[in-house]
């Protein structure tokens, strides 16, 4: 089966924006969350999750127990790489941890702008439960070969 995107020509940066921003406020989007931490022999224990996410105010918003391997991984690194869409149209994000909320305090623009968007509400769950709100650092998206130039959107933290 050939991919129909495949016969396009590559798609400008503006329209690849435009394309990464409308994937990131869909509603119901599962994004795929990579994290590490370092095990006592010093190696390093690569972590990979599917989780629900939010997109608030510029920021991807996960809702999770701060106890889980990724919770523990993002609040003692800070750091995370995020991916969504499949391998042939693509957004990968590498981004900074902004600052953790429990569930329980969170402030409603979070709390229910999350529910809303990833169409579930983590209120009602365990005492565990943080949001953690992710700062885009670097945002590349592409969808075939073609698309490989010029796929950096984001540096930094600031649209190019």
């Amino acid at each position: 089966m050939t991919n129909p995107q495949a016969t396009t020509s590559p798609r400008t940066r503006d329209q690849r924006r435009a394309d990464t921003l409308a994937m990131l406020s869909t509603p119901v989007r599962d994004v795929w969350v990579a994290t590490a931490s370092v095990a006592d022999d010093g190696t390093a224990v690569p972590y990979l999750v599917p989780l629900s996410m939010a997109w608030i105010d510029d920021r991807v918003v996960l809702a999770l127990e701060a106890t889980s391997r990724t919770g523990r991984n993002l609040l003692a690194t800070g750091t995370g790489r995020l991916s969504l869409g499949g391998t042939r149209d693509v957004v990968m994000i590498d981004a900074d941890l902004e600052r953790s909320v429990r569930v329980a305090e969170a402030p409603p623009e979070i709390a229910e702008g999350y529910a809303a968007q990833a169409d579930w509400d983590p209120r009602p769950g365990g005492a565990d439960d943080v949001y953690l709100v992710l700062r885009p650092r670097r945002i590349q998206a592409w969808r075939e070969v073609d698309e490989l130039p010029g796929r950096l959107l984001m540096c930094d933290g600031e649209w190019l």
